[in-house]
């Protein structure tokens, strides 16, 4: 936690956290790291609009990668599976929204006690699930840009 004007605000940059508390390890900084990001992801990306593009029917595919799988649309075109589109503007927006709009609750009301217990609840069901691992293709996005690419 840290200081902006009167309010407390919490930076998820946790080298930051470690340059304010000195005692801080990789260990320490990896393992709060692995917490948050799973429940993150639980709270604000996985229960969200995105479980309805979860469910229904899934189909069979025989060669496993869907390369067997058509479509065929309401004008009678025969449209391989990988090249559907499976989410169409307004659905992305809408998915977007709400998980913009629950990370910027969680990061504005996460001491709010009813909201505390939901994130306890839930980071407890995300534990076991992997560990995260660091994405290269965000990292050489950040030193693409940085490097004026």
């Amino acid at each position: 936690m840290g200081e902006f004007g009167n309010r407390k605000c919490f930076h998820l940059s946790l080298p930051a956290i470690r340059r304010y508390d000195r005692g801080m390890n990789d260990a320490d900084e990896k393992r709060i790291a692995t917490k948050l990001a799973k429940t993150l992801a639980m709270l604000c990306v996985r229960n969200t609009k995105l479980e309805d593009l979860h469910a229904g029917i899934t189909p069979a595919s025989k060669t496993g990668d869907y390369s067997d799988v058509t479509v065929i649309d309401g004008e009678g075109r025969e449209i391989p599976w990988t090249d559907v589109s499976h989410l169409d503007d307004e659905t992305m927006r809408a998915l977007m929204r709400q998980i913009v709009n629950r990370l910027y609750t969680f990061h504005l009301m996460a001491d709010d006690p009813s909201l505390r217990e939901t994130i306890d609840r839930w980071a407890a069901a995300a534990g076991a699930w992997d560990d995260p691992e660091i994405d290269q293709g965000l990292l050489g996005a950040v030193e693409k840009k940085a490097g004026g690419s």
